[in-house]
């Protein structure tokens, strides 16, 4: 007969306590596949497409949706086919060895069966095998005690090791794996792990984990990629569709002193919104970032005019020549030209492409500019991460700034997309106000803010002119550099705005 299994919240890495459940794949009584995502759900900083482990049919659900999910909470259940032969087992499991006497009458206590495997993807996640159907509880025979607990598929200590309740037997999907072994279950947590080597074509059964026991995380993957010459920050097509965000709850009135008239409906005198999901995150970063962070702010004004002139030239150049594969192409934005200025900037002032390690009260300076930028969104503020933003020229950052605007609008972003940034760069003036003092992304050191570029009175050779202008502000953590190092940098920073042409002497 079919066996019902739970399946869980799995842990989704990245230290993630808990989902919210945005969208359900699958219904009640709906035929799953192993490996097919029953469930949408929102992490503090991604949308992730839940698999389950299981074929089967869905027997119930856990949750509606908007509802909050605490890792390890059952979401769904699944009836998994499997009909019964005479002891009771699922069909194929063959008998155990001592279970009863073998046909010549003998009984082998270290003996046992092999039983036909399943068929299973293998990349699954850690306690939730497929490669072989779960194993039953043994049968209390006569004269035997009940066991105190059965063992169940997802029965593991929190090391990878099987855990067995008193007189069970371990499951067959989780006994000692064998080495090279390609049909058994691979150790990974996290679906990110597993969707980030399946998009760029890694099989994660010839990989060796670094983590307990041989789990594999997203470090291990990346490390694959990197050495096999493959760039982990490859384009990918949203193929997820933004869904409208469960509206907040409105919290009961509270007690009035004076009642209100008879027949007048009461009125709230306020709503409670929850601080959840990108929103919470970005709380409790920016409330970290100024308890931690000794920051410090300094700005000033520069005449833009030259830059977006040559902001012109270059798309008047690839308008003319638009069949060119070197000169024709897209636009370039003003952020792709800021951006490159700051990585020029922080080739100069390596002091400001840093953190703080207070633990081991050391300042940690970064090699690789990993430059964030400042995007608002309808699920709130988010920080996409362009990798290797020193690498890059004006063209590419364009298309990069454009992809990664384009992913966190439709909530595709991935984790890896928005964390292990080294410096970020705000462009509030598209809000059309001019200045600002930015908290900083901790635990990065520092961020430039731009504001609008509008015309202004400006001397210029001498004379009063209308001119370009826009206000730069530097937002620094004091415990990296002193303000000359800061100031140096925006100094630079504005020079290169005024004048491009600086930029020539380091290309």
């Amino acid at each position: 007969m079919a066996q019902v299994l739970e399946f869980k919240l799995p842990d989704l890495g990245e230290g993630l306590t808990g989902a919210e459940i945005v969208r359900w794949l699958v219904e009640v009584g709906e035929v799953v596949a192993v490996d097919q995502p029953v469930v949408e759900v929102e992490t503090a900083k991604a949308m992730v497409d839940v698999p389950c482990p299981y074929g089967g049919v869905v027997t119930a659900r856990f949750g509606e949706e908007g509802a909050e999910v605490p890792v390890g909470a059952p979401l769904i259940t699944v009836a998994v086919d499997g009909p019964a032969d005479d002891d009771g087992r699922p069909a194929g499991e063959q008998r155990s060895a001592t279970d009863g006497p073998r046909a010549d009458g003998s009984r082998a206590e270290d003996s046992r069966a092999q039983a036909p495997r399943s068929e299973g993807s293998g990349n699954v996640l850690v306690g939730y095998g497929t490669s072989e159907a779960p194993a039953r509880r043994r049968r209390v025979r006569p004269g035997q005690s009940a066991p105190s607990a059965p063992a169940t598929p997802a029965a593991s200590t929190a090391n990878g090791r099987a855990a067995t309740a008193a007189g069970g037997r371990a499951p067959a999907a989780l006994r000692a794996r064998t080495a090279g072994a390609v049909d058994e279950p691979v150790p990974v947590i996290s679906p990110l792990v597993r969707r980030l080597a399946r998009q760029n074509g890694l099989d994660l059964r010839e990989m060796a984990g670094s983590g307990p026991e041989g789990l594999i995380l997203r470090a291990d993957v990346e490390y694959a990629l990197r050495a096999a010459g493959t760039q982990t920050g490859r384009d990918r097509t949203p193929t997820t569709e933004p869904h409208p965000r469960v509206p907040p709850t409105q919290a009961p009135a509270p007690s009035q002193a004076h009642a209100p008239a008879a027949g007048a409906p009461a009125v709230p005198e306020a709503t409670r919104i929850p601080l959840k999901g990108i929103r919470g995150v970005m709380a409790d970063k920016l409330s970290r970032s100024r308890t931690e962070i000794p920051d410090a702010t300094c700005w000033v004004d520069a005449d833009a005019t030259e830059l977006m002139r040559a902001r012109d030239a270059m798309r008047r150049f690839a308008e003319e020549r638009p069949q060119n594969p070197v000169t024709g192409g897209p636009k370039i934005s003003v952020l792709a030209l800021l951006a490159r200025i700051c990585t020029a900037a922080l080739a100069r002032f390596p002091e400001l492409n840093s953190s703080v390690d207070m633990a081991a009260r050391e300042v940690v300076r970064h090699l690789a500019v990993h430059l964030g930028f400042a995007a608002q969104t309808e699920r709130g503020l988010v920080v996409p991460v362009v990798r290797d933003a020193h690498t890059r020229n004006a063209e590419s950052l364009t298309a990069e700034f454009a992809r990664l605007t384009e992913a966190a609008r439709t909530g595709t972003l991935t984790p890896a997309e928005l964390t292990g940034g080294t410096f970020t760069l705000n462009n509030y003036g598209v809000f059309g106000v001019d200045g600002s003092t930015p908290i900083i992304n901790h635990p990065e050191a520092a961020m430039l803010g731009v504001g609008r570029i509008v015309p202004k009175p400006w001397v210029h050779e001498g004379e009063l002119a209308v001119r370009q202008v826009v206000q730069l502000s530097l937002t620094f953590d004091h415990r990296v550099c002193d303000g000359g190092t800061a100031g140096g940098f925006l100094r630079y920073v504005a020079d290169c705005v005024e004048q491009p042409a600086v930029l020539l002497r380091t290309l």
